[in-house]
């Protein structure tokens, strides 16, 4: 398994992949993102994202049905794996147990031109 440190961009298209089951491939990712993000990234970008995730155990893929809206040509289906899962639960867990570490005035104060 390569390293498991997870990106930015990593944990967004792992959530997308999540929040997409059982319909998680490249395209539906990247248009997913974009809808719901705002960020807009090119399929090819969104690919390497995929593999890599894959090849760090936090994904598994597989090929769908012919399609005839596809000409019937198969997708490549994304879904979680155990591993996937976790590095979101950390991720998540992470991030909350820093931001509660914020004091509330600093998080009242804003501080202008600084």
């Amino acid at each position: 398994m390569k390293g498991t440190y997870l990106g930015e961009l990593e944990e967004l298209v792992l959530l997308h992949v999540g929040i997409l089951y059982p319909e998680a491939y490249g395209v539906a990712v990247m248009d997913e993102i974009e809808k719901q993000a705002g960020r807009s990234l090119n399929i090819s970008a969104v690919h390497s994202v995929l593999t890599r995730l894959e090849e760090k155990g936090y994904l598994k893929s597989k090929m769908s049905d012919p399609t005839e809206e596809r000409g019937g040509r198969r997708k490549r289906i994304f879904l979680l794996t155990v591993a996937g899962k976790r590095a979101l639960e950390d991720a998540n867990e992470l991030r909350n147990q820093l931001y509660n570490q914020i004091p509330k005035v600093a998080l009242q104060s804003i501080v202008v031109g600084y």
